[in-house]
């Protein structure tokens, strides 16, 4: 059974940090592009960042302020999220996919974390 599993959300203050994790299971981790994506309410899921084939890449709203990584051995993907703003507030989602060279695609979800940011 697969599962993506993220904590570390929770409500920071503007300018503040929160580092989220997303513990995988059930596949192999290392040959799987990974990201995390956001929906704030009313609004509809977009990527936030990803590694795909090794090279990272951002959304523009979150650039020199959010840094994604990896750690294979450990099967976790983390978001370190510097300088918070109010408008980073959504709920977050960790992805991992990857298409086999038979054409099949494996695409999992985590359940989100809640982040809120707000003085």
């Amino acid at each position: 059974q697969v599962q993506l599993v993220e904590s570390g959300g929770g409500l920071a203050q503007p300018g503040g940090s929160l580092r989220l994790s997303c513990a995988a299971s059930g596949i192999v981790f290392s040959v799987y592009d990974v990201g995390w994506f956001r929906q704030a309410p009313g609004k509809q899921r977009g990527l936030v960042a990803g590694i795909n084939r090794g090279i990272t890449n951002y959304a523009d709203s979150v650039k020199g302020r959010f840094t994604i990584s990896r750690d294979n051995a450990q099967k976790t993907v983390y978001l370190q999220m510097n300088n918070l703003k109010p408008e980073d507030t959504a709920v977050y989602y960790c992805n991992a996919k990857r298409t086999t060279s038979a054409g099949r695609t494996y695409d999992y979800w985590g359940q989100g974390t809640q982040v809120t940011v707000s003085s």
